[in-house]
Protein backbone atom coordinates (compact mmCIF):
# COMPACT_ATOMS: atom_id res chain seq x y z
CA UNK A 1 0.00 0.00 0.00
CA UNK A 2 1.06 3.45 0.00
CA UNK A 3 2.70 2.98 3.65
CA UNK A 4 4.70 -0.04 2.42
CA UNK A 5 2.43 -1.77 4.42
CA UNK A 6 0.68 -5.39 3.39
CA UNK A 7 -2.50 -5.87 3.64
CA UNK A 8 -2.53 -7.37 7.06
CA UNK A 9 -1.76 -3.80 8.72
CA UNK A 10 -4.74 -1.96 7.48
CA UNK A 11 -7.41 -4.79 8.42
CA UNK A 12 -5.37 -5.00 11.91
CA UNK A 13 -6.14 -1.08 11.93
CA UNK A 14 -9.81 -1.69 11.74
CA UNK A 15 -10.54 -4.80 13.28
CA UNK A 16 -11.27 -7.06 10.54
CA UNK A 17 -10.85 -10.53 12.43
CA UNK A 18 -11.84 -12.87 9.86
CA UNK A 19 -9.44 -11.26 7.13
CA UNK A 20 -6.80 -11.06 9.60
CA UNK A 21 -7.22 -14.88 10.19
CA UNK A 22 -8.07 -15.85 6.81
CA UNK A 23 -4.58 -14.09 5.92
CA UNK A 24 -2.68 -15.37 8.68
CA UNK A 25 -3.65 -18.82 8.28
CA UNK A 26 -3.25 -18.97 4.00
CA UNK A 27 -0.18 -16.36 3.31
CA UNK A 28 3.52 -17.02 5.11
CA UNK A 29 3.04 -12.79 5.54
CA UNK A 30 5.74 -11.63 7.81
CA UNK A 31 3.45 -10.95 10.97
CA UNK A 32 6.00 -8.60 11.74
CA UNK A 33 6.38 -6.46 8.77
CA UNK A 34 7.29 -2.79 9.12
CA UNK A 35 5.97 -0.38 7.15
CA UNK A 36 7.11 3.26 6.22
CA UNK A 37 5.34 4.65 9.20
CA UNK A 38 7.21 2.21 11.79
CA UNK A 39 4.87 0.36 12.40
CA UNK A 40 3.98 -3.74 12.27
CA UNK A 41 -0.11 -5.06 12.42
CA UNK A 42 -0.12 -5.66 15.90
CA UNK A 43 0.76 -1.48 16.53
CA UNK A 44 -1.52 -0.14 14.40
CA UNK A 45 -4.23 -2.79 16.13
CA UNK A 46 -3.29 -0.69 19.19
CA UNK A 47 -2.35 3.05 17.52
CA UNK A 48 -5.51 2.91 15.61
CA UNK A 49 -8.02 0.58 16.63
CA UNK A 50 -10.34 1.49 19.35
CA UNK A 51 -9.26 -1.17 21.71
CA UNK A 52 -12.94 -3.35 21.36
CA UNK A 53 -13.14 -7.07 21.50
CA UNK A 54 -12.52 -6.98 17.44
CA UNK A 55 -8.96 -5.16 18.18
CA UNK A 56 -8.29 -7.82 20.82
CA UNK A 57 -9.54 -10.60 18.84
CA UNK A 58 -6.77 -9.05 16.06
CA UNK A 59 -4.08 -8.85 18.47
CA UNK A 60 -4.65 -12.30 19.56
CA UNK A 61 -4.29 -13.86 16.04
CA UNK A 62 -1.48 -11.58 15.46
CA UNK A 63 0.39 -12.88 18.47
CA UNK A 64 -0.46 -16.46 17.98
CA UNK A 65 1.08 -16.10 14.43
CA UNK A 66 4.40 -15.08 15.97
CA UNK A 67 3.79 -10.77 15.75
CA UNK A 68 6.45 -10.22 18.45
CA UNK A 69 4.80 -8.11 21.21
CA UNK A 70 7.89 -6.38 22.10
CA UNK A 71 8.84 -4.90 18.66
CA UNK A 72 8.44 -1.14 18.89
CA UNK A 73 7.33 1.55 16.64
CA UNK A 74 9.72 4.45 15.11
CA UNK A 75 9.43 5.86 18.23
CA UNK A 76 11.03 2.97 20.46
CA UNK A 77 7.07 2.55 22.08
CA UNK A 78 5.95 -0.44 21.98
CA UNK A 79 2.05 -1.92 21.53
CA UNK A 80 1.76 -2.86 25.11
CA UNK A 81 2.89 1.18 25.90
CA UNK A 82 0.44 1.97 23.57
CA UNK A 83 -2.20 -0.20 25.16
CA UNK A 84 -1.48 1.28 28.42
CA UNK A 85 -1.31 4.61 27.89
CA UNK A 86 -4.88 5.02 25.65
CA UNK A 87 -6.60 2.63 28.45
CA UNK A 88 -6.74 -0.71 26.32
CA UNK A 89 -6.42 -2.94 29.34
CA UNK A 90 -7.62 -6.17 27.87
CA UNK A 91 -5.48 -5.53 25.02
CA UNK A 92 -2.43 -4.40 27.39
CA UNK A 93 -3.13 -7.75 29.51
CA UNK A 94 -2.74 -9.59 26.06
CA UNK A 95 0.18 -8.30 25.13
CA UNK A 96 2.37 -8.64 28.75
CA UNK A 97 1.34 -12.47 28.67
CA UNK A 98 3.13 -13.00 25.04
CA UNK A 99 5.78 -10.77 26.28
CA UNK A 100 6.60 -12.85 29.26
CA UNK A 101 5.86 -16.17 27.37
CA UNK A 102 9.30 -14.59 25.80
CA UNK A 103 11.05 -16.17 22.70
CA UNK A 104 9.82 -19.28 22.40
CA UNK A 105 12.43 -20.51 19.46
CA UNK A 106 13.56 -19.55 16.49
CA UNK A 107 10.97 -17.80 13.65
CA UNK A 108 9.92 -19.22 9.88
CA UNK A 109 10.66 -17.06 7.11
CA UNK A 110 6.99 -15.49 7.70
CA UNK A 111 7.53 -14.32 10.82
CA UNK A 112 6.18 -17.62 12.77
CA UNK A 113 7.30 -19.32 15.74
Amino acid sequence: NRFGGVSVIPASERGHVAYVRAVLAETHIDVDHVNRLGWTALLEAVLLGDGDRAHQDVVAALLAAGADPALPDGDGVTARAHAERRGFEAVADLLRRAESQGDEGPRTEGGRR
